[in-house]
């Protein structure tokens, strides 16, 4: 079977809702003395006067959680099929009882001890390769991740996108530290697992597309690439980079505070080892793009996010 051109156009409406969320983000692009030497994305908590929405930021990160863990067309099944013809519910019912479940996937995904820094993490990347890149959720997992009978592993993210006569996949990868001083072990960290996740991530599709984890307009899209013959394909690499930060920021205005944000985190990156980037063959390198998110009191913001999906 050959997937034709209206298959592969028609996927954009598989994009979830991203801006009321990101309207609580600031975003600023610039290369940052990185490598590769291109347009990178600056993104922290948005300030609008004086004051960090914070509070704000974290209640519409928390209600995308149900468009994490369902597809849209899998969610509609669940409350039209299941709660509103099978158990009689009212919309309003069947929408509370989908976001519960959902939440009680998100937070029980496994025997392991809850990693709430990594499930922040990929949060924040499905919103932000969606929205910086247009690419779809190409591969959900929350259900697998809740049977103790799979491991997961692999990457925090397989998003696609068609453009330009391209079959453009995106690998992401989430790294979030809070505790104090470790910029430079989350970046390195987030670079090194990325370039595994690209080496191992044919595994991973190939073990999930012949199950209920995929919208049913990308399955084949992801079984052609499995089997080597989706044309004109490009696969990108995007690693998340959360930290705690301390340095002072100040400010009497918007403009100064954002301003000064900027400052610190082009500080941060001016401060990385560039010998690192050493080890990364020159082509694989040039597809990877960063996202750097700086947080003041990170640890605090984690905590009031479990809060949230209690």
């Amino acid at each position: 079977m050959t997937i034709n051109s209206t298959q592969i156009h028609g996927v954009e409406h598989l994009l979830t809702h991203t801006e009321s969320f990101m309207n609580h983000v600031h975003i600023f692009n610039q290369s940052f003395n990185l490598l590769p030497d291109k347009n990178h994305f600056g993104t922290c908590i948005n300030y609008v006067d004086l004051q960090e929405f914070r509070e704000e930021f974290l209640e519409e990160l928390v209600n995308t959680i149900c468009e994490w863990v369902y597809s849209d067309e899998k969610s509609k099944s669940i409350i039209n099929d299941v709660f509103i013809k099978e158990e009689n519910r009212t919309v309003q019912n069947a929408q509370s009882k989908l976001r519960k479940i959902a939440l009680k996937y998100f937070r029980d995904r496994d025997d392991r001890d809850l990693n709430l820094q990594g499930q922040f993490g990929e949060l924040l990347l499905f919103n932000f390769v969606q929205h910086f890149f247009r690419a779809v959720p190409l591969l959900r997992k929350m259900p697998i991740t809740t049977s103790t009978g799979h491991e997961r592993f692999g990457s925090d993210a397989i998003h696609y996108k068609y453009e330009n006569g391209k079959n453009l996949i995106f690998l992401g990868e989430s790294k979030i530290y809070t505790r104090n001083y470790r910029f430079r072990q989350a970046f390195e960290k987030s670079v090194t697992s990325i370039i595994s996740t690209y080496a191992s991530h044919r595994k991973e599709l190939g073990l999930y597309t012949y199950d209920d984890f995929l919208d049913k307009q990308l399955v084949e899209i992801a079984r052609q690439y499995k089997r080597g013959v989706l044309k004109n394909t490009e696969i990108h690499m995007v690693c998340l980079v959360g930290y705690n930060e301390t340095g002072h920021i100040g400010g009497d205005s918007e403009d100064a505070i954002k301003a000064n944000i900027e400052r610190v985190l082009i500080d941060k990156c001016n401060n990385l080892d560039k010998a690192f980037f050493d080890g990364v063959t020159l082509p694989l390198l040039n597809r990877i793009s960063y996202i750097l998110f700086p947080v003041w009191e990170l640890d605090k913001l984690v905590e009031s996010f479990q809060s949230e999906i209690r």
